[in-house]
């Protein structure tokens, strides 16, 4: 089956549990996905499900994306992604993929991009300390010491500094699947996911 399927985010908003206590739930549009190519271990060194989500108007998309439409009889896509898939149960180019395959599964793994901060400092990016605060400091918000002089006389990779914060893929794993909405394709898991609402995201079936 297909362990993972396409997505956006609707939003957050809360639930009551069965115990009547309030559950903080963040609700998915989950497909359906159409599948646009099947990659198998022998043809293409491993097995996986080429899926699209949303349609896109024609005139938007490019000669390649028109192309692979085409060969499955549906529209343009406006995201395109690869899913882990086990072909114990054969999948065929345009067949769709709902959010029934989420039916049984109690927790799930949501990949996304979270929200672009733009440029920011190393306190808000990193979370460092900062200077004294006091009356007379001139470096209440700067980073400090980045490195030694004469040895070794340049800045590590990888060191924290100041710079572009956010737009980065991050995934949160092992949300806990609350309700899945075949009639509206939603699915409400419990806590946050990456990214801002309408964001696309790839929600895969936890492995533990």
């Amino acid at each position: 089956m297909a362990k993972g399927i396409l997505g956006r985010k609707v939003g957050m908003t809360q639930i009551y549990d069965e115990a009547g206590r309030i559950v903080p739930v963040t609700a998915l549009e989950v497909g359906p996905c159409t599948v646009l190519q099947v990659k198998t271990l022998e043809r293409d060194g491993y097995s996986a499900l080429q899926l699209g989500f949303l349609d896109k108007k024609r005139r938007r998309a490019n000669k390649p994306e028109l192309g692979r439409a085409e060969k499955v009889n549906t529209e343009p896509k406006r995201f395109v992604r690869e899913v882990p898939a086990d072909f114990e149960h054969s999948y065929k180019p345009g067949q769709e993929i709902t959010v029934d395959v989420f039916a049984d599964t109690e927790q799930v793994d949501v990949t996304g991009i979270s929200k672009g901060r733009g440029f920011a400092g190393v306190m808000k990016r990193w979370g460092f300390k900062g200077g004294p605060d006091s009356h007379g400091s001139t470096r209440h918000r700067r980073p400090g010491s980045i490195g030694s002089s004469s040895d070794p006389s340049r800045v590590f990779k990888g060191m924290k500094m100041a710079g572009h914060m956010g737009m980065a893929q991050n995934t949160v794993k092992n949300l806990k699947v609350i309700k899945v909405d075949k009639e509206k394709n939603l699915l409400l898991v419990k806590g946050a996911v990456p990214g801002p609402k309408g964001g696309f995201l790839i929600i895969r079936a936890s492995r533990s």
